[in-house]
């Protein structure tokens, strides 16, 4: 894992050879994004097929990336985005809704291996699942990520304001799953 190393000094790698400064990318950054993603589409095929497209957009974009936010910023709102358009895709697929997943889980392989904590994680995880997706994205980037919302404000593009009480609507919804459960 190269966690240490700059994202100047990969923007640098990137200009000198393309595949050596895109495979440093992915490296610091692969990890962090799949299981950001897997927290919002739960499923591990799901994950891995949001973040292949979230590294395809960045492989043909990268050249595009003016530097006016972070690589960080900038990976995670197309990691964020592609994790939205993955959960629309399974909403229209399936037609199973958030609210019947979270006991699907409870009984079934995925479930054992995404459900690995204790009780109380799985109860936390099954309140995540029946929050609105722009909550659970924020509760998951603020509440895992320990993301700011100054941060989250340029990822998400949306104000600082907006997610404070999507967080705190979150956090209530939360609250009262689990006080219910």
């Amino acid at each position: 894992m190269r966690e240490d190393i700059s994202d100047q000094y990969i923007l640098e790698e990137y200009i000198k050879n393309r595949d050596a400064g895109f495979s440093l990318l992915f490296d610091k950054y692969h990890k962090k994004l799949y299981f950001h993603i897997r927290r919002m589409v739960v499923l591990h095929q799901d994950a891995d097929d949001a973040l292949q497209n979230t590294f395809m957009k960045v492989w043909k974009n990268m050249d595009k990336f003016r530097n006016d936010s972070s690589i960080y910023t900038w990976l995670y709102r197309i990691a964020s985005n592609e994790a939205l358009a993955m959960i629309k895709k399974r909403k229209k697929e399936s037609g199973l809704n958030l609210d019947e997943l979270g006991e699907f889980f409870k009984s079934s392989p995925e479930g054992d291996k995404w459900f690995d904590g204790d009780e109380a994680q799985r109860k936390l995880s099954n309140a995540i699942l029946k929050l609105p997706d722009k909550q659970k994205l924020v509760f998951n980037l603020k509440y895992y990520e320990e993301m700011g919302y100054e941060e989250m404000s340029r990822v998400l593009k949306t104000s600082v304001g907006a997610l404070k009480a999507s967080y705190h609507h979150a956090v209530k919804k939360i609250e009262n799953y689990l006080t219910d459960n």
